[in-house]
């Protein structure tokens, strides 16, 4: 759902976070309008309008968890779940992290993918949230359901900066809500 869709109506913040997010046309491959949130991490207010969205939507929803996707989902991860009183547990790519670890692949558009997550950064009962920049296709947000799932967790939501209006991925969360601020921008005139 999208969070004009969720009480954020005409919510100047929101075009505000939608404006603060630069698009780069055909990166990284023709045909791809590449949706960079470094521009909306150099905008104080849009940043902080960000976050205190997600941190208003969490904050009475007893998260202990905030895991966020590498790479981009550690960009706003940390700042919710420090706000929320939550841990964060950063799901990394294959190889980054030292300790014992669990793994689960995903397919992309064009290969597959795995992330990883620690033994023992969630414990059976808690309740996390998934945070990462965008959805396109739901793999990414599907294979950190699962991780947490099979430690224990109970994934309560995902939520990410920027979603397609008819998120292809939706029915890959199995089921969990899935809450977007914005939609991806276009640039007009683009050859």
């Amino acid at each position: 759902m999208f969070a004009a869709e969720n009480g954020l109506r005409g919510d100047p913040r929101l075009q505000g976070i939608s404006e603060a997010i630069r698009v780069v046309p055909h990166f990284p491959k023709k045909g791809i309008m590449f949706q960079d949130i470094t521009t909306l991490l150099l905008n104080h207010k849009a940043f902080k309008d960000t976050v205190d969205i997600f941190v208003d939507r969490y904050r009475d929803m007893d998260i202990s968890v905030v895991a966020g996707i590498e790479a981009r989902g550690f960009m706003f991860g940390p700042s919710i779940a420090l706000a929320i009183g939550a841990k964060f547990v950063p799901l990394r790519k294959p190889g980054k992290l030292p300790g014992e670890k669990i793994s689960e692949s995903y397919v992309l558009e064009y290969g597959t993918d795995c992330l990883e997550m620690h033994v023992g950064a969630v414990q059976p009962g808690e309740r996390a949230v998934v945070i990462d920049d965008l959805v396109a296709t739901g793999g990414t947000l599907s294979a950190a359901i699962k991780l947490l799932e099979r430690m224990g967790a109970e994934v309560v939501e995902c939520a990410c900066v920027i979603g397609l209006p008819e998120v292809k991925g939706q029915n890959r969360l199995n089921g969990k809500p899935l809450y977007i601020l914005v939609e991806p921008r276009e640039v007009e005139n683009v050859c």
